[in-house]
């Protein structure tokens, strides 16, 4: 491996041009693709396998009609405080906002009348009306938008408190301040670090390039595909993370092999076979762990995964291939001036090469490491008890899926929400829906008589509608309104109750009932995300646990790899109950209420945060064992590794912190949780267990971590990711290369 990605550096560097142009080619293509494509994103979540997607599946071929796909609104309308709706001018006002939501649009279908519908709240004080579109959310123009958002406001304008939730309401505005924002941090941080703009240019530019080549990828494959729209998302956070990790690492190795004194073409070459092979291997790992969200069996999140491994791939080929490139187009500059300085000094490489500074002093990195190696034991005991104490709060993790309730205060849905809530009662806003069916229509209907008489004598129900059958006769509809929240554990437990009372039924009739609603679908899935979240980890683990073998030829340094992996995942899920459920510093990040953890995040922190992990331990511990296998003992290859790699390492970490810790600022408390989540894992990974625990854990083990048992050994490739067959000096290089040069040699390095 190292010794074909030297050839392959050495080429790029040499042939920079052909390089670029062959890029260009590609993003071309697959921006072309993308232009001609017609398809749009998916926004259906289905969850096969679950019994609320077989009642909607049963649902939408028994009632066509009522399972239509036109978007649709619910408006909620409150008389004046002391006022009714049922007064004669709130009725006037109330069919004013009725005759505009009608003239809205030519799309609109129908608007129902609240009083001829009885949809006004036992008070008198709230009313709802429902409004259907002929046509899908997503084709709905912004002058549909607008001209209903101008109707709510006309009768807000008569005194009424008039709000709307649905899909028929103007998308929010997708904001990219926290990417800009995160990009600008990341900027900063590699210019303060490198000291020079162009070596910060080139690991932005190549992500900036791989995600470019990734989304227009996505886009063109939608139509064809049928991909869900939030495939981009992941891709995009995940594409820019490793694009720059992955370019730094190398331009970072760049710039060491110029200070041991190598020439511009060849030290491109050397890193490209070392760092390099370092970045394939963590992509490989990173690639697993992605993948690995298909076992899950949801289409959405077996996209998303596929999506941003695919981004993955692209940024490790961009990096091998384009990183040498634009390397031989600036290959003074990269160095800033005090590492031209070290480059074209003997003592200042030898200073380099044994870890001073110009003053005599140890840089921060080997100083830390050097701490953390005289007491061993004692490092690696605090750290896993640090984190054991934050990943407590994790045994009351709780899961949901966002709905109104969760939006902004400040939003009109959110606001309607809370008015239904209030004026009809918690368990409102999210209704089950009962499917009863038999192929023998008496059947079905003895079923949902037998159904509809026991339902009411459950504990929290509020209500519940008679059932309604279709044209055939054999499935009938039954609604009922729980008293409870529809997050609320009392919600969850009715869900169980009914399905128990379903059970009994069906053996006493023979006809089925099954739940469905959004309600139950969200508890279906986070029972579902639950259920999969241990054999996801068992199958990522496994597999990079191979590779790592393979990468290391130890079995005891993936271990360790893995096992520190689990404690600072624990700890960020942890720390996001302390916040996101318990509200513990919740004004210190803008969080206006608790509540369930998002469905998705353990699991796709598990993927994201896996994959960095394994980022951080493939270039931290890849740089100890090189020092190892050219001759230093287990405690200096430590040393050495952790002086090579700790500043990039941490750099790295840096970036990827500020990019997700951007997120904290979104209204959206789910996104908000998000990017939460992802920054802590990613400090508690990189600062606990790669800084501290991976170095306190190999000391103690000494040379048994760098062993592997022989008859694993003789099945094992050698991947060769140090550059052993490199060796620890240049090749004969022509004269110009021999040794580093003025800047004005560089005019032609092939």
């Amino acid at each position: 491996m190292a010794t074909f990605l030297h050839r392959a550096g050495r080429f790029a560097f040499g042939r920079r041009w052909l390089v670029l142009l062959l890029w260009a080619v590609v993003l071309g293509v697959v921006g072309a693709a993308a232009g001609s494509s017609s398809g749009t994103a998916d926004s259906e979540v289905s969850v096969p396998g679950t019994e609320s997607q077989k009642a909607f599946d049963l649902l939408s071929e028994k009632f066509p009609s009522a399972n239509a796909d036109g978007a649709s609104a619910r408006v909620v309308l409150r008389a004046p405080d002391g006022e009714k709706i049922t007064a004669a001018s709130a009725r006037e006002d109330v069919a004013g906002v009725l005759g505009d939501l009608k003239d809205s649009s030519s799309r609109v279908a129908f608007v129902s009348d609240p009083f001829t519908d009885q949809t006004v709240s036992a008070d008198g004080t709230t009313a709802y009306a429902q409004v259907t579109y002929q046509a899908k959310a997503t084709d709905l123009t912004d002058a549909d938008h607008d001209r209903f958002e101008a109707a709510l406001e006309d009768g807000r304008g008569t005194g009424l408190t008039v709000e709307a939730s649905g899909s028929a309401l103007a998308p929010a505005e997708t904001s990219h301040a926290a990417e800009v924002i995160g990009f600008a941090l990341a900027a900063v941080i590699l210019v303060v670090t490198f000291g020079s703009l162009a070596a910060a240019g080139i690991p932005l530019v190549t992500a900036v390039l791989g995600v470019a080549i990734t989304l227009a990828a996505i886009t063109a494959l939608t139509a064809a595909f049928d991909l869900n729209g939030n495939t981009s998302a992941l891709a995009t956070m995940l594409g820019i993370a490793v694009g720059i990790d992955y370019a730094l690492f190398i331009v970072s190795r760049y710039r060491s092999e110029r200070a041991a004194g190598h020439g511009a073409r060849e030290a491109a070459a050397r890193a490209n076979g070392t760092a390099g092979s370092a970045v394939v291997f963590a992509g490989i790992t990173v690639v697993i762990a992605l993948a690995g969200l298909a076992v899950v069996n949801m289409p959405i999140l077996t996209s998303m995964g596929l999506a941003a491994a695919g981004a993955v791939t692209i940024a490790v080929l961009v990096a091998i291939t384009v990183v040498p490139a634009l390397l031989g187009f600036a290959p003074e500059r990269v160095l800033g001036r005090a590492g031209r300085r070290t480059a074209s000094s003997a003592a200042g490489a030898d200073n380099a090469q044994h870890g001073g500074t110009a003053t005599g002093k140890a840089p921060l990195g080997r100083r830390w490491v050097e701490a953390v190696l005289r007491k061993p034991l004692k490092a690696a005991v605090i750290s896993v008890v640090a984190l054991g104490v934050v990943a407590l709060p994790a045994t009351q993790l709780e899961l949901g899926l966002p709905d109104d309730g969760s939006q902004a205060t400040s939003s009109t849905q959110r606001k309607a929400y809370d008015m239904l809530a209030e004026s009809f009662g918690a368990g409102f806003n999210g209704p089950l829906t009962i499917a009863v069916t038999d192929d023998d229509a008496a059947t079905a209907k003895d079923g949902a008589e037998q159904m509809q008489s026991s339902l009411g004598a459950l504990e929290d129900v509020a209500a519940v509608a008679p059932a309604a059958f279709n044209p055939a006769g054999d499935t009938a509809i039954i609604n009922v309104i729980p008293k409870s929240a529809p997050t609320s554990s009392a919600t969850k437990t009715l869900v169980t109750d009914i399905r128990q009372l379903a059970d009994r039924v069906e053996q006493k009739t023979g006809a089925q009932s099954l739940v469905t609603g959004q309600t139950a679908s969200n508890i279906d899935v986070s029972d579902k995300f639950t259920a999969a979240l241990a054999p996801y980890l068992l199958l990522v683990l496994g597999l990079a646990f191979l590779v790592l073998i393979l990468v290391f030829r130890s079995v005891l340094v993936p271990l360790k790899a893995a096992l520190g992996f689990i404690l600072s995942v624990l700890a960020s899920f942890g720390a996001l109950v302390a916040v996101f459920q318990w509200g513990w510093l919740k004004d210190l990040f803008g969080l206006e209420q608790t509540g369930p953890i998002m469905s998705l995040m353990p699991i796709l922190t598990v993927g994201i945060v896996f994959g960095l992990a394994m980022d951080y331990q493939v270039f931290l511990v890849t740089r100890m064992r090189e020092a190892y296998v050219h001759g230093a003992d287990p405690r200096t290859a430590i040393v050495e590794g952790f002086r090579h790699s700790a500043r990039v390492v941490t750099v790295a970490a840096l970036i990827m912190i500020s990019v997700f810790a951007g997120f904290i600022g979104a209204d959206d408390a789910m996104i908000k949780a998000l990017g939460f989540g992802l920054a802590i894992a990613v400090a508690f990974d990189a600062f606990v267990v790669r800084m501290t625990l991976v170095p306190a854990v190999l000391a103690l083990l000494g040379k048994r971590a760098w062993t592997l048992p022989r008859w694993i050994d003789r099945f094992l490739p050698h991947v060769d990711i140090e550059g052993e067959k490199l060796g620890p000096t240049a090749p004969t290089l022509p004269p110009q290369e021999a040794a580093p040069a003025s800047p004005t040699q560089y005019s032609d390095h092939r």
